[in-house]
């Protein structure tokens, strides 16, 4: 009898604990444009188009958690299998909620916006009253 050998496919990950400050969504850009442009030889590297959805959709998610939370977030990025994770997890209770597009508005369309740029955008609630957003981009 043979072993089935199971493939191993290349993945890349990284998490970063940013602080309640209202700095951390353009960390969260920086962070997330240099985890994206970062040579890897076994990895398809994504397209610019696919990095500026990606830091874009980081800076919301991070902003969102940074406004609504009680303290910092968590930044978690993974590349691989041909799509891109981005999660951010607060200690917020409150689900986000997609807004009514208003062009007079000063927020509340970033979610929309993710929303339309992600593959696919859950939101998953912890046991400890938490919650983490999580977007998956197609690569």
């Amino acid at each position: 009898m043979r072993a089935h050998q199971r493939a191993v496919r290349p993945t890349a990950r990284v998490e970063y604990t940013l602080p309640r400050t209202a700095v951390s969504a353009g960390r969260a850009r920086r962070l997330t444009s240099a985890f994206l442009t970062r040579p890897r030889p076994r990895l398809a590297a994504p397209t610019a188009d696919q990095v500026d959805d990606a830091t874009l959709i980081a800076s919301e998610l991070v902003a969102n958690a940074i406004r609504h939370g009680r303290s910092g977030c968590r930044l978690r990025l993974q590349l691989g299998h041909g799509q891109l994770t981005v999660e951010v997890h607060d200690d917020s209770p409150g689900r986000p909620r997609v807004g009514p597009l208003d062009a007079e508005s000063e927020s509340g369309r970033g979610l929309a916006m993710v929303q339309q740029l992600a593959h696919s955008l859950e939101v998953v609630s912890t046991g400890f009253g938490g919650k983490t957003v999580r977007a998956v981009l197609s690569v």
